[in-house]
C-alpha cells in the first residue's frame, strides 16, 4: 500500500513537468528534413511553411535537404530521429506511400515509423500528349493503345515519381501496355516531348499549362478526383473515362511515431491556421497546389489508404527498382 501511495506521489510529481516541458514546446529549432534536392516541390512546401512557422512559433524552423531514392535517405534518418517534436519531415506521396515498396533495402513503413502531423499541399496532374499524337480524348488514346500494344510511350521525372505511378495505375486500370521511359527530373522529360521524342507524359500541370495554352502540348485530362481550380477546363480521367482513377502529388508534414501527441495537435493547429491565410493560399496556387486542414488522425488514414493503393500497382506493374 505504502508503495502504490509513493508510486501515485511520483506520477503526480512527473505529470506536471511533463506538461509543462509539452507547453513550453518549441525551446529550440526544429529541424525539417527534405528528401529532395532544393526547388523541387517538397523544397518549396517545406520552405513556405518553415518561414510562416518560425513566425509564430518564435524559433528557427530550419529545412534540412537529405535527397536520395526517392526521399528515402531522409526517411530513414527521421525514423532514427527522437521523438520529441524537434525533428520532422516534409514527406510526399513518393516518399511515404510509393518508395518504400520500390526499395526494399530500407526498412521504412510509413505507417509503423512516423505520426501524420498535417498536409501540406496537392498537386495534380494533367495527361499531355504531342501534337502528333492521333488522339484528342482519353477514349481515343485508350483506344489506340489496344490497338498498339506496347507503341505508346511516356516520360516521367524518375522510378516511382507520381507522374510514372499515375501512368502505371492509368495502364492498368485501361488496360493497355505502355512502355515507361524515366528520365532524371521533370524538366528534360518535357522537352523530349515537346521535340516529339515522347508520345505523352503525365505532368505536374504548373509544369506544363504554359506548353497547352501555346498549343505546343495537348492536354486530354487532369488526374485529380476534382477538375484543377487553375484550369477548369480540363476534364478529370475518372469523368472522361475511368471512374474512380485519381492520382495527385500530394506533401505532407510528419514525424517520428511516438511523438507525444500534445506535440502533433499543437503542430497541425499551427499549420491549420497559416494554410487558411489567403497569402499562403497563393502562394501554393502559385505553384499549381491546392492546400487544405486535416486532422493528424485523418491524414494517417489518408496515407494508409495511398500505401495500400500504390503498393498494389506496384505489385501489379511489376515495377522493380535497381538496388
Amino acid at each position: 500500500m505504502l508503495l502504490g501511495l509513493l508510486l501515485g506521489l511520483a506520477l503526480a510529481v512527473d505529470l506536471p513537468a511533463a506538461n509543462a516541458q509539452i507547453t513550453a514546446y518549441p525551446d529550440k529549432p526544429v529541424k525539417i528534413f527534405v528528401g529532395f534536392a532544393a526547388g523541387g516541390g517538397t523544397d518549396v512546401a517545406a520552405r513556405i511553411l518553415a518561414q510562416k512557422l518560425t513566425e509564430t512559433l518564435g524559433q528557427s524552423i530550419v529545412v534540412e535537404n537529405r535527397p536520395g531514392a526517392s526521399g528515402m535517405i531522409a526517411a530513414e534518418a527521421l525514423a532514427k530521429s527522437a521523438a520529441d517534436g524537434y525533428t520532422l519531415m516534409m514527406g510526399s506521396q513518393t516518399t511515404l506511400a510509393v518508395a518504400p515498396a520500390l526499395y526494399r533495402k530500407f526498412s521504412i513503413d510509413a505507417a509503423r515509423d512516423f505520426v501524420a502531423v498535417a498536409p501540406a499541399g496537392v498537386s495534380p496532374l494533367v495527361l499531355v500528349v504531342h501534337p502528333s499524337v492521333p488522339v484528342r480524348s482519353v477514349k481515343e488514346l485508350i483506344a489506340l493503345g489496344k490497338a498498339k500494344p506496347g507503341a505508346i510511350n511516356f516520360g516521367s521525372g524518375g522510378l516511382g515519381t507520381t507522374p510514372h505511378m499515375a501512368g502505371e495505375l492509368f495502364s492498368l486500370q485501361a488496360g493497355i501496355k505502355m512502355v515507361h521511359v524515366a528520365y532524371r527530373g521533370e524538366a528534360p522529360a518535357i522537352n523530349d516531348l515537346l521535340g516529339g521524342q515522347l508520345d505523352l507524359i503525365f505532368a505536374n500541370l504548373s509544369a506544363v499549362i504554359g506548353n497547352v495554352k501555346a498549343g505546343s502540348l495537348r492536354a486530354l485530362a487532369v488526374t485529380s478526383a476534382q477538375r484543377a481550380a487553375s484550369a477548369p477546363e480540363i476534364p478529370t480521367i475518372a469523368e472522361v473515362a475511368l471512374p474512380g482513377f485519381e492520382a495527385a502529388t500530394w506533401f505532407a508534414l510528419v514525424a517520428p511515431a511516438g511523438t507525444p501527441r500534445d506535440i502533433v495537435l499543437r503542430l497541425n493547429s499551427e499549420v491549420t491556421r497559416l494554410v487558411g491565410q489567403a497569402e499562403v493560399q497563393q502562394r501554393f496556387a502559385d505553384l499549381g497546389m491546392t492546400v487544405d486542414a486535416t486532422a493528424p488522425d485523418a491524414l494517417d488514414g489518408y496515407i494508409k489508404t495511398e500505401i495500400a493503393k500504390w503498393s498494389k500497382v506496384i505489385k501489379d506493374a511489376d515495377i522493380r527498382a535497381l538496388e
